[in-house]
C-alpha cells in the first residue's frame, strides 16, 4: 500500500512525508504546487516506464526527459481536462516500430492509470 502524510505548516505550505523522504508543497512559490506535483507523479512514473522499456528491450538509452503540460478548465468544477506529455529521448533515436512499442508500454505506467480510470476518492474527518 502506498501512503503519504501531508502536515500543514500553519499557512498555504504542507511538509510531505513519504517513507523516509520529506518535500515542502506550497502555493507561495515556497515548494512545488499540488497541481505540479500531480503532473511530476505522472511524469516520473512515464519515465520509469520508459527506463524499464530499454532495458528490457536491451536498448541503449541514455539521459531523456519527459515534459508534462496541463491547464485548469475555466468551467467549473476546475481541474485539468487535458493533459500533454511529451517525451524527448535526445540523441537516442528509436525506430517507428520501437518508438510505437514504447507509447504503448507506458501506458502501464499506474499513475496514468490510475488518472485514466477516474478513481473514487474517499475523504473523511477523523
Amino acid at each position: 500500500m502506498y501512503k503519504v502524510e501531508i502536515f500543514n505548516n500553519g499557512d498555504y505550505s504542507f511538509k510531505v512525508k513519504s517513507k523516509d523522504y520529506e518535500f515542502l508543497v506550497d502555493i507561495k512559490d515556497k515548494g512545488i504546487s499540488p497541481p505540479d506535483t500531480l503532473l511530476a507523479g505522472l511524469g516520473s512514473c512515464i519515465g520509469v516506464y520508459i527506463r524499464k522499456y530499454i532495458e528490457g528491450a536491451k536498448l541503449e538509452l541514455n539521459k531523456f526527459s519527459v515534459q508534462v503540460q496541463a491547464e485548469f478548465s475555466k468551467i467549473p468544477p476546475i481541474s485539468f481536462r487535458q493533459i500533454n506529455v511529451a517525451i524527448d529521448l535526445g540523441v537516442n533515436k528509436l525506430d517507428e516500430h520501437r518508438r510505437e512499442a514504447l507509447l504503448r508500454f507506458i501506458k502501464n505506467c499506474p499513475v496514468h492509470n490510475t488518472l485514466k480510470n477516474n478513481p473514487d476518492i474517499n475523504v473523511k474527518i477523523i
